[in-house]
């Protein structure tokens, strides 16, 4: 038996959890000050801001920086679960609660101990931003729908259609999904997408604020910037659309050039979905994983909360003893501190394009790419069957690195 199966290892894994999440508190609640920016203040502020609208039976649509899906609105009305707390507060609560929620998950259904282990050591690396983002609820939904596929594929599909309305990225764990699990999500999505539409209006207002999107600053585009920035490239960093990003001369181009190879990243799932032939238990939580880590990197925008989904999918991952995901785990892991480093604690260097700002964007963005290439190279491996070599028939001959020719 594991150790961490035993009294004994479970009762010092909830001692871990319990300690972390506890300096957690501290810091959203401010009894200590964590450095850099203020990163609650998404949460008293917009987020309180778009419950007073969301109350009134409307979505924020007139605001630009409201770039969520319809479901977004049960996370950003939660808070108003718990009446006796202020707005702030009752979110934090409820962050804690959804935290705990995917270790009891993990702990539940999970086969192999190492997955509660990955979450409960990973989130604390990230910071305070876990708490003041709604991303982990999303993430607990997604952790749950992943660890219901193996066995209730429709129970998975329902789930990620419901994620997939509540933050969009959640879609993507259906890459290695059965028919069934897609059927079921299609149907959850479209009576949702419904209910939400005719309940108040702008309910799908967030596509074109999307759209119109640019290269934020903690992107992998965006380091083409921070370079040219400093041979005298004459554009700024200004806040835009509810995050900084850089505005000027070819920004366009490559907030075009991120978008093509988001959807680069896309043909090859779609390629390894016809291609793949094995199947295990764990392929599913590891072609997730794979399909997110894609989106996350190519994608315009990588924001610190992003990570808590990869380190929930990673979690999964690790459920799996026969899982292939551990290096490309280990790198995310890796790429957490930095991204705390990078943001909110010196955020101002990255903002200026500084050397340590750089330093520190280089080395993040290096990790998830390399967590990307692993993942990938790893899942198709394990899936994608290696083509026979044609038989060496007589008078035929077959040597390393050369097509068989006639004698």
């Amino acid at each position: 038996m594991d150790d961490r199966r035993s009294p004994a290892g479970l009762t010092g894994l909830s001692a871990l959890w319990g300690a972390t999440r506890l300096v957690l508190l501290l810091w959203v609640f401010k009894v200590y000050v964590f450095p850099g920016p203020d990163v609650t203040t998404d949460v008293s502020v917009i987020y309180r801001g778009w419950y007073d609208v969301l109350s009134s039976g409307a979505y924020p649509h007139d605001d630009a920086t409201w770039q969520y899906p319809p479901a977004a609105a049960l996370a950003i009305l939660s808070p108003g679960l718990l009446p006796f707390l202020d707005y702030a507060s009752a979110f934090f609560v409820l962050a804690l609660l959804a935290d705990l929620a995917v270790l009891v998950l993990l702990l539940a259904v999970g086969r192999s101990p190492r997955g509660a282990l990955v979450w409960v050591a990973g989130v604390p690396l990230l910071g305070p931003t876990v708490y003041a983002r709604y991303d982990l609820t999303v993430t607990a939904v997604a952790v749950a729908a992943l660890l219901a596929g193996v066995r209730h594929p429709r129970v998975m599909g329902a789930l990620a259609g419901l994620g997939a309305l509540l933050k969009v990225w959640p879609v993507l764990l259906l890459a290695g999904a059965r028919r069934r699990a897609w059927g079921a999500a299609a149907v959850t999505v479209g009576a949702l997408a419904a209910l939400f539409a005719l309940a108040a209006p702008g309910a799908f207002a967030f596509l074109s604020s999307q759209r119109d999107r640019g290269t934020e600053v903690e992107s992998l585009g965006a380091l083409v910037f921070h370079v040219a920035r400093r041979l005298g490239w004459s554009g700024e960093v200004r806040l835009h659309y509810g995050s900084v990003e850089f505005l000027g001369p070819h920004v366009d181009v490559v907030s075009d050039a991120a978008l093509a190879l988001t959807a680069a990243a896309f043909g090859w799932l779609l390629l390894w979905r016809l291609r793949a032939r094995r199947f295990a238990p764990h392929t599913l939580a590891d072609a997730a994983f794979t399909a997110v880590l894609l989106f996350t990197t190519t994608s315009r925008v990588i924001s610190p909360q992003y990570l808590v989904w990869l380190v929930g999918l990673a979690a999964v991952c690790r459920c799996f003893r026969d899982s292939r995901m551990g290096p490309p785990t280990a790198l995310v892991l890796a790429a957490s501190p930095v991204t705390v480093l990078e943001f909110p604690v010196w955020f101002d260097h990255v903002v200026a394009s500084d050397a340590l700002g750089l330093t520190l964007l280089f080395l993040r963005n290096g990790l998830l790419v390399a967590a990307t290439v692993t993942a990938a190279v790893r899942l198709w491996r394990s899936t994608v069957p290696r083509a026979a070599a044609p038989p060496a028939g007589p008078g035929r001959s077959v040597r390393a690195g050369h097509a068989p020719v006639a004698s």
